[in-house]
């Protein structure tokens, strides 16, 4: 049977954290923390099921810290978790069943993400395949008899796991105000997401959000190889925000 290691960035979650970590404690063969910052509870909340906790300095980064948790990983897999998330008895059940009969060619599952409509967000959409859980170490293996090659795509599996998002309040306010960061230091936004900002933008932002984005996707506009999609989303933001001045 593989092992897996869950790894989780959290900041001040210690009314959650214990939600979310008995859930798991028991499917998983290790535990690590990784703590961008927390003035409250969090670590002791965390050193309840695990001594390995980590202090990351925060750079306004999601990626970063992740990445940096993942480093800590020493499992066959590693599976990615927010506090806000919870198993119910069906899908540990479902968990466990895939831990002992899991293939190990699959490098990536995908786990369904339900409750995405509890506060209004970037998605119209209740339930989703997110990749949850991850093979560490990639092996790269030669594919095709001839003109042989080596095969760069993961081998996906869509499981049956669904994962319950217990978020407990709206954070478009915080994800505006990190891509006003983001392009505010000058950093261009990929395609993926200039789509997610001006999204969240016209599902969740106020007048505020419009006209503090206004020139950041007014700029996009001239932006040389930008696509189609891009530039009629920057159009749109644009467009409102000089409506609302």
């Amino acid at each position: 049977m593989v092992t897996v290691s869950l790894c989780m960035i959290v900041k001040n979650e210690e009314r959650i954290l214990g939600r979310c970590l008995s859930c798991l404690c028991d499917l998983v063969d290790e535990i690590i923390i990784v703590d961008t910052g927390s003035s409250d509870r969090t670590k002791e909340v965390a050193a309840e099921y695990t001594d390995k906790i980590y202090d990351f300095v925060w750079v306004d980064d999601f990626a970063a810290a992740r990445n940096f948790a993942f480093s800590k990983a020493e499992g066959d897999y590693i599976y990615s978790a927010d506090a806000d998330e919870v198993l119910d008895e069906v899908n540990r059940r479902r968990f466990r069943l895939l831990k002992e009969n899991l293939l190990p060619e699959i490098e990536i599952v995908q786990m369904y993400y339900c409750n995405q409509l509890k506060f209004g967000t970037v998605y119209n959409y209740d339930k989703e395949y997110r990749p949850k859980l991850f093979r560490r170490n990639r092996g790269f293996t030669w594919i095709d008899p001839i003109h042989e090659t080596v095969r760069t795509e993961p081998l996906v599996f869509d499981s049956d796991i669904e994962i319950i998002h217990e978020q407990e309040e709206s954070h478009a306010g915080r994800d505006l105000a990190a891509f006003a960061r983001l392009w505010g230091r000058g950093e261009r936004l990929s395609g993926r997401l200039l789509d997610l900002y001006a999204r969240e933008l016209f599902i969740a932002g106020e007048a505020d959000d419009f006209l503090r984005a206004e020139p950041y996707f007014v700029k996009v506009c001239g932006e040389d190889g930008r696509s189609e999609g891009e530039w009629k989303k920057a159009f749109c933001v644009a467009a409102r925000a000089a409506r609302l001045r």
